[in-house]
């Protein structure tokens, strides 16, 4: 047990979906008590009764009221009314530790846990979440993006500390950009590598497995991108290969049309930014978004089904 967090806590967590599941069980496993959890939908109480034996589920007050350490893992938009009706309810006391994991919000959404004495955080795993055993080792892999007044990052440093991860210390005021570049980088991201997926499948009867294909290449492009920023771009575009996107954008239209326009968008992107280091001539980069926003590759798709195919197109 770190010295920050001087003893093991009594922890309750209000919404036992994939992130407060696993960060209470990762919790557990550090020394902490889970004395109870809440939860309404069946995958909740499934994802508990996993991860969580043996803690009873209970109404988030009676949660609220068991714990010297309270994490709320609600969804964003629930987050203030859920904070509002412990408040008032009288579950929240001095001394308390109130910990929200919105990666959106900051200290603003638990003012009325700290006008009621309680110590409150904003902590946010930099993380993607199955809401399985499998994430346990993420949680201690993870950065924290942690909002806390300055008596309070003590509490912080070793309840991160416990998790095994490191804090990234977020201002109040930069909490949202903070999360819009995790969830610029992470969510859009799966629907790039799900589109990518879906135009590889289109591509030739013998790619029965476009994952299997894609892994090596997507992995070594994330590593790179990664260590050396925009230094690590390849491709027609950086290339200036005008002819390339040009067939591209034919064969999409034609063949995946639900991935047309998120092509455009981010081949314009990898223009600009190829353009800025000077890896781009000028007058290159006008004559590829010069292509790229030609109508004439808004071909009527073929007679293929491309629409978001399900697993069993892709797989």
């Amino acid at each position: 047990m770190s010295s920050g967090m001087p003893c093991p806590r009594r922890v309750g967590v209000i919404g036992a979906g994939r992130v407060g599941a696993v960060v209470a069980a990762a919790l557990a496993a550090a020394g902490h008590e889970v004395v109870a959890a809440s939860g309404e939908s069946d995958a909740s109480r499934d994802r508990a009764a996993a991860l969580l034996p043996g803690v009873p589920l209970d109404k988030p007050s009676a949660v609220a009221r068991a714990a010297d350490l309270l994490l709320l893992t609600v969804p964003d938009d629930m987050l203030g009314n859920v904070v509002d009706v412990l408040t008032a309810s009288g579950a929240i006391r001095p001394g308390q530790v109130v910990v929200h994991t919105s990666g959106r919000h900051g200290l603003a959404a638990l003012e009325p846990a700290r006008l009621a004495g309680a110590r409150v955080v904003a902590l946010h795993p930099a993380m993607t979440f199955t809401g399985t055993a499998t994430d346990l080792p993420r949680v201690a892999a993870c950065a924290y993006g942690a909002t806390a007044a300055p008596a309070d990052r003590p509490v912080v440093e070793g309840l991160v500390a416990d998790l095994g991860g490191r804090v990234v210390w977020v201002p109040e005021e930069r909490r949202a950009l903070y999360h819009a570049a995790l969830a610029h980088g992470a969510n859009h991201l799966v629907t790039l590598v799900a589109e990518a997926r879906e135009i590889l499948a289109a591509s030739a009867d013998g790619v029965t497995d476009p994952a299997d294909v894609l892994r090596p290449l997507l992995e070594a492009a994330l590593d790179n991108a990664l260590r050396a920023g925009d230094a690590a771009l390849t491709g027609p575009v950086v290339r200036g290969d005008v002819g390339t996107v040009a067939t591209h954008l034919d064969e999409i239209g034609r063949e995946a049309p639900q991935a047309l326009a998120s092509y455009r968008t981010l081949a314009r992107a990898t223009v600009g930014r190829a353009a800025t280091d000077g890896r781009l001539l000028p007058i290159r980069a006008a004559r590829l978004l010069q292509e790229i926003d030609a109508p004439e590759h808004d071909a009527a798709p073929s007679g293929r089904d491309t629409t978001h195919p399900g697993p069993e197109a892709v797989r």
